[in-house]
């Protein structure tokens, strides 16, 4: 992991729409400057916004998807030196701001969960509408596939993946019918996990929720041990923003904003900016399907001695 640039295929093209871009750089404060990071940098939608509000901002781009980081040197491109991108899990970014010589910074973003680009191609296995190997990982450089976690688990411990990440009541089912189809060589792409997830939980979409959704957010999660990287995000954010710097993350589903909305109910380190996320204009929501889902918090990092009890 370094600062240098990765070699950029200009084949490559990370299409991801930002949401809530008005109220994030509104929040993070950028139009006065300083130093921020967008710990997901995607399509570099929302870093271009933030490089773009003020001629005093700098900004560290990651992301841990090779694609998303290709993409966001050549979409920086303009903004020179204010703008660097390194490839780097939430849980490694520390290590950039040490060897970019940043012990602080004035604001972290993080848009969570998987991105439009990412479900949208195959390659990646993530969704079950189009047909793809049982792959699942953001960064596809390194990692155990969705299938070799499938294998190495047994089936207790699969059906408690897919309790506690997909919230998925009829996990012990769904378990025992995939495990079932890796025994009987019926599980080689994503149409034949939904296939033996429906056999489980049968056909019906259950408040227009298809029946095989929880069960893949779950062993993507998994793959991607997203819960554990955003626990490190919201630790570095915890050292690593100054004191008045803030933290912006966008959630999209329950499991994210728990973790984030406990942190910030630490008083003695922050102060929410509103007591009740920040949501898309109805306007936004029609354009962008995606964004409807999307909670926005934010919070100022407080100074010692300045916050309430924790």
């Amino acid at each position: 992991m370094t600062m240098s640039e990765l070699p950029f295929d200009p084949k490559s093209s990370f299409s991801h729409l930002p949401v809530l871009l008005e109220e994030v750089t509104s929040s993070l404060g950028t139009a006065a400057g300083g130093l921020f990071v967008d710990a997901t940098a995607g399509g570099a939608g929302h870093s271009r916004a933030i490089l773009a509000a003020s001629q005093n901002v700098r900004l560290i781009a990651t992301d841990r998807d090779l694609t998303a980081i290709e993409t966001a040197r050549e979409r920086l491109t303009e903004f020179g030196e204010r703008a660097h991108v390194a490839h780097a899990r939430f849980s490694e970014i520390a290590a950039v701001l040490d060897e970019a010589g940043c012990p602080e910074v004035d604001g972290i973003l993080a848009d969570l969960g998987v991105s439009s680009f990412q479900l949208d191609t195959a390659e990646r296995g993530m969704s079950f509408r189009h047909q793809g190997p049982l792959d699942m990982r953001m960064d596809t450089s390194r990692g155990e596939t969705a299938l070799e976690l499938i294998e190495r688990l047994d089936q207790d411990e699969l059906a408690d993946v897919i309790y506690e990440l997909g919230e998925e009541r009829s996990s012990r089912r769904v378990a025992r019918c995939i495990k079932q189809a890796l025994a009987d060589g019926m599980l080689n792409d994503t149409i034949e996990l939904r296939r033996a997830i429906v056999r489980a939980v049968g056909p019906r979409r259950v408040g227009g929720i298809d029946p095989a959704t929880r069960t893949f957010q779950a062993l993507r999660m998994a793959v991607n041990g997203e819960l554990s990287e955003i626990q490190a995000l919201l630790k570095l954010a915890r050292t690593r923003i100054k004191p008045g710097g803030m933290l912006a993350v966008i959630s999209f589903h329950s499991l994210e904003d728990r973790l984030v909305k406990r942190e910030l109910q630490n008083r003695a380190t922050w102060a929410p900016l509103t007591k009740k996320p920040i949501i898309a204009t109805e306007e936004e929501q029609s354009k962008n399907p995606r964004s409807r889902s999307a909670k926005l918090r934010v919070a100022r990092r407080l100074a010692p001695g300045e916050g309430g009890d924790a």
